[in-house]
């Protein structure tokens, strides 16, 4: 046993953030702010509402939207037991929530077509990878009331001109019709014929797939299923009329906007509630992960979670693998405008009530807390990037002045203490304009 000298400390253990978990720090907070900002902008303008769902819900909701078949209930839900003896889900997605909501609160009875956004935490329990988190944020559009091919356009659009906004270039619009109920049939029992001959060379997880949701063996990444599955029966070719009407309107809906698409048989979602149309935004420079938006059509989840027949469309957006793309670009942290020193004990008894008094009237101002010698916090005030210095010393408020100090000029005014607020909101306002 180790035998600690007098006056020796031992330091605690060091507590890590979960794996596949990340903060998100103030470095790169501004990023965030402008994807967020742009997305809500973009939104409203196309008429969605926000809308906030909680974080977690029953189980049950989760496991009947999505399918109990899927990856993402059968190995990737954080599922626990609460005090009631409830199951409980943290959310996968946010889709199944905004329907839960939108049956439990009758929001078609406020208006026949409903169109909302959310913004927030998302989480899975998969295998940390770059662009993959367990804890990941995502941005997602849901329009509820119609079943025109123009909403799956509109959204589209809107995906296209948020990405345009934020100079992301390039990335590629993936299509495909999943046809409906009527249609799928026929090309499920097309696809399990032919995964069936080569059952025996696909991985396990295809293997189990076949039978339960014969799709998803399309959209498995190892490169061996996928070369065995390259001459695969399309989709495309067992559509009924309804769904190859509404396809190529959507296909013509974009033409007519200019926003160009490449139609991907092989494209599924990995949830089972998409009907129609599919699609995904990818992006280069972001590997193996490189879809930032996906979504499509859901014309039959509002009535399998007990609401009214309600066809609906929606996508999501991943905020984090947005982010990497264009954060290089990104302004860092705002300087403040203005920064206090003080000089003397009066001084510093005033320098909160000055802070707040600028505060209040929208400038953004900093102080040494501390109160150091006035040398050290002009370097502080230098090095925040802050554009005036309020000098606050015992003789000058005497006096009832403050000096007020050009950081860029050195020149430096006398201004009264009753007047410093005015005088400072007109020194900034030429570069709060521009």
């Amino acid at each position: 046993m180790a035998i600690l000298r007098a006056g020796t400390t031992v330091s605690a253990p060091k507590i890590q953030a979960i794996r596949g978990v990340k903060d998100i720090l103030p470095s790169d907070i501004a990023s965030w702010h402008i994807l967020e900002t742009t997305a809500r902008n973009l939104s409203e303008t196309f008429g969605y509402a926000e809308i906030k769902i909680p974080i977690f819900e029953a189980t049950e909701l989760f496991a009947r939207s999505l399918g109990a078949a899927t990856d993402v209930v059968e190995k990737e839900m954080y599922t626990f037991e609460d005090r009631d003896g409830k199951l409980i889900t943290l959310r996968p997605e946010g889709t199944a929530s905004v329907i839960r909501a939108y049956i439990e609160h009758h929001l078609w009875t406020e208006s026949p077509l409903v169109k909302l956004y959310y913004v927030g935490p998302m989480f899975r329990h998969e295998r940390p990878q770059a662009g993959r988190f367990r804890q990941f944020h995502q941005i997602g559009v849901e329009a509820l009331g119609s079943a025109s091919p123009w909403l799956d356009v509109e959204q589209l659009v809107l995906l296209n001109r948020l990405f345009l906004a934020l100079e992301i270039a390039p990335t590629t619009l993936l299509l495909n019709s999943l046809g409906c109920p009527l249609c799928r049939p026929a090309y499920r029992d097309a696809l399990k014929a032919f995964l069936s001959q080569r059952a025996e060379n696909l991985c396990e997880a295809c293997r189990r797939r076949i039978d339960a949701n014969p799709l998803r063996v399309l959209d498995c990444k190892r490169e061996e299923c996928r070369a065995l599955t390259r001459d695969a029966p399309v989709i495309t070719g067992f559509l009924g009329s309804e769904c190859v009407e509404h396809f190529n309107a959507v296909r013509a809906g974009l033409d007519d906007v200019g926003v160009s698409y490449v139609v991907e048989p092989r494209l599924v979602r990995g949830l089972d509630y998409y009907t129609k149309t599919a699609f995904e935004f990818t992006a280069e420079g972001l590997g193996a992960q490189n879809t930032i938006a996906a979504g499509g059509r859901y014309d039959g989840l509002v009535e399998a979670l007990g609401g009214p027949p309600t066809p609906g469309v929606g996508f999501a957006l991943g905020i984090e693998r947005v982010v990497t793309l264009f954060k290089k670009g990104a302004p860092t942290s705002p300087s403040p405008d203005v920064f206090i020193a003080t000089v003397g004990e009066s001084a510093k008894r005033r320098v909160m009530g000055t802070l707040t008094a600028l505060r209040d009237a929208g400038i953004k101002v900093e102080t040494d807390y501390d109160q150091g010698s006035l040398k050290s916090q002009m370097r502080r005030a230098d090095k925040l990037g802050a554009r005036h210095t309020v000098i606050l010393g015992d003789d000058e408020l005497a006096k009832g002045l403050a000096v007020v100090r050009d950081m860029a000029t050195k020149s430096q005014t006398d201004v009264a203490l009753d007047g410093l607020v005015a005088h400072l909101i007109t020194l900034l306002a030429p570069a709060r304009r521009a």
